[in-house]
């Protein structure tokens, strides 16, 4: 740690900059889990460095992917809870990737806060870096900016950017959907990190018991499962990918079902899903019923209980099921694909 690097004068303006050194040495040992072999730099410099490995890759092609948690951070507040945001924070990006057939390699991430606790700041990194490992990415840096006045001492914004890479010949080619192609849901493991700001009007959590175990939800409180981290597919779909031939992918994120599933499609076609074939998740049923909200709204704003959806042709499936679900994914066929100019067509 840096023990000559000291300003009185920024500390009296609210930034402690030994703070700043504290919790990067805080954050080396969950930084390490994460490092691959590409990974040439340490943390503290001033670019992240990684060497590419394009072995049976002959036409590279970068793929990039930035996100953030969006307002799901004001639950970590609410709980004091800060280990888990960070695998949001990695899942919004190398989920979005992976929709190109790419693979993670790397990320960076951008912490804000309003004053620097070292302990909290390692939490955050730590659930960062679990999202890495997770993913197969290197986290190869970051930046924490302490910034008095902007943020409450108590609050903090997170942010990434995540680079992958895949050859140009095997990049997700939605040219060859046709009609009757199956529709393959992944399950998510909750909310995931998109819709926050319905969330927190429909179950006012900063003035309600959210912290009390409900019958709805299996025995766990609000909170508890409204932080449960957004699943992260990348190992699952990599295999996928090498054993059949994927025709489009689609991340459900903020949107839900009707913005997501035709970014994925070609022009001219569209998804027909069968709404009782969708394991919609308890979370989503309380919502609704708490909040009043129209099913159209409930499936055009969450994911419903499906993080992503895969387009496989009908001969594929049984394969792309079964290798799904050896990867550990509650995978199920939820629809296929028509020809339609109406996006989404719920039935």
């Amino acid at each position: 740690m840096n023990t000559k690097s000291k300003s009185d004068s920024y500390a009296a303006a609210g930034v402690d900059i030994t703070a700043g050194y504290k919790a990067v040495e805080l954050m080396k040992k969950h930084i390490s889990r994460t490092l691959t072999k590409g990974a040439l730099s340490d943390i503290g410099g001033f670019g992240g460095l990684f060497e590419l490995d394009l072995t049976g890759i002959s036409k590279p092609v970068l793929v990039s992917g930035t996100d953030g948690v969006g307002t799901k951070l004001k639950m970590a507040f609410l709980m004091d809870k800060h280990d888990t945001v960070g695998i949001d924070c990695v899942a919004m990006c190398v989920n979005d990737i992976i929709c190109c057939g790419a693979k993670p390699l790397l990320f960076l991430d951008y912490i804000a806060c309003g004053k620097n606790y070292p302990e909290k700041i390692a939490d955050i990194v730590s659930g960062i870096a679990e999202g890495c490992v997770q993913s197969g990415a290197s986290l190869i840096g970051g930046e924490t900016a302490e910034m008095p006045g902007f943020y409450p001492v108590d609050e903090y914004d997170l942010a990434g950017f995540s680079v992958g890479v895949v050859d140009r010949d095997k990049i997700l080619n939605n040219k060859t959907v046709k009609e009757g192609d199956v529709i393959i849901a992944l399950a998510s493991s909750g909310v995931h990190s998109n819709g926050f700001s319905l969330v927190r009007k429909i179950f006012d959590v900063e003035n309600s018991d959210i912290k009390s175990p409900v019958a709805e939800l299996g025995g766990k409180s609000i909170g508890e499962t409204l932080l449960t981290p957004t699943k992260i597919y990348v190992k699952p779909m990599l295999s996928l990918f090498d054993n059949v031939t994927v025709k489009a992918v689609s991340h459900i994120t903020g949107g839900g079902f009707y913005e997501n599933i035709p970014r994925s499609l070609p022009e001219g076609f569209g998804a027909k899903i069968e709404k009782s074939a969708v394991r919609v998740l308890p979370i989503f049923n309380l919502m609704q019923k708490m909040g009043n909200i129209p099913e159209r709204d409930m499936f055009n704003t969450f994911n419903m209980g499906v993080g992503m959806s895969v387009v496989v042709a009908k001969e594929d499936a049984d394969k792309a099921l079964g290798i799904l679900k050896a990867a550990g994914e509650d995978a199920y066929i939820i629809g296929e694909t028509i020809k339609s100019d109406d996006g989404v067509v719920l039935l």
